[in-house]
């Protein structure tokens, strides 16, 4: 919530005004999402539909039901039929100051697979410590999603330590390597049969990929996405790599 309406149409115009001199072909192997607000979320999918590589719009959270008496929440089922390909669920804020558990995460992340869309899980640990305490924080976040999500659809978890959110560096790669490959371990996690990407956020930004690319599958930016030239130089950092 940190752009007017006229200011997230702005950014999207300069982001797509970088974006369009690169080649179609360096992008060919990287998917690219963009999640603005809810008011601005069908403006910025006219726009992106300007742009020369496809750029899935995506969606901040969304309610665990289609349709029902649920006055100010938003249907799963209208955001894919507006043309939503992924929806974040269960962010560090939305659990802290709205009280979203592991169960209401849960039933969001179905809702948003059963509507044809991609879940963008948000996971991590609370405090900064030992590696084998973050994995095991996760693996109750992660089994709780992908046991209501079925095993062919695909999933994107993005791991960011609580800890880490805001801060003016992200977590050390080593400590993020190592949760990562633990929830990969996990026997949830290996014996899908869908697509399961794990991207990175936590104060990431342009140089982190190349540290992270031997475990991570990509980045998932918070306020470095709000520099039209540092989204797509990260973008162009993660194609490369």
């Amino acid at each position: 919530m940190y752009f007017s309406l006229s200011q997230n149409r702005e950014v999207t115009k300069g982001f797509l005004d970088c974006l369009s001199r690169t080649s179609p072909e360096s992008l060919s192997d990287v998917d690219i999402f963009i999640i603005p607000d809810f008011v601005s979320l069908t403006e910025t999918i006219g726009q992106l539909k300007s742009s020369h590589v496809p750029i899935w719009p995506g969606a901040q959270d969304c309610h665990w039901e289609d349709s029902g008496a649920f006055t100010g929440e938003v249907s799963p089922a209208v955001l894919s039929e507006a043309g939503v390909r992924i929806v974040e669920v269960g962010h560090a804020e939305r659990r802290r100051l709205f009280g979203e558990n592991d169960a209401i995460v849960a039933k969001k992340a179905a809702a948003v697979s059963r509507n044809g869309m991609v879940p963008l899980v948000c996971i991590g640990e609370q405090t900064k410590g030992d590696i084998g305490v973050a994995v095991d924080e996760c693996r109750t976040q992660v089994e709780a999603v992908l046991a209501t999500v079925p095993s062919i659809a695909e999933v994107a978890l993005a791991y960011e330590p609580v800890w880490a959110i805001g801060a003016s560096e992200p977590a050390a790669e080593d400590h993020v390597l190592k949760v990562v490959e633990g929830i990969r371990r996990l026997d949830c996690v290996k014996s899908r049969q869908g697509t399961t990407r794990v991207v990175y956020g936590g104060s990431a930004g342009p140089g982190l990929y190349e540290r992270l690319k031997s475990g991570l599958d990509g980045l998932f930016l918070g306020r470095f996405g709000h520099d039209p030239e540092r989204f797509v130089k990260t973008i162009l950092e993660v194609a490369q790599a």
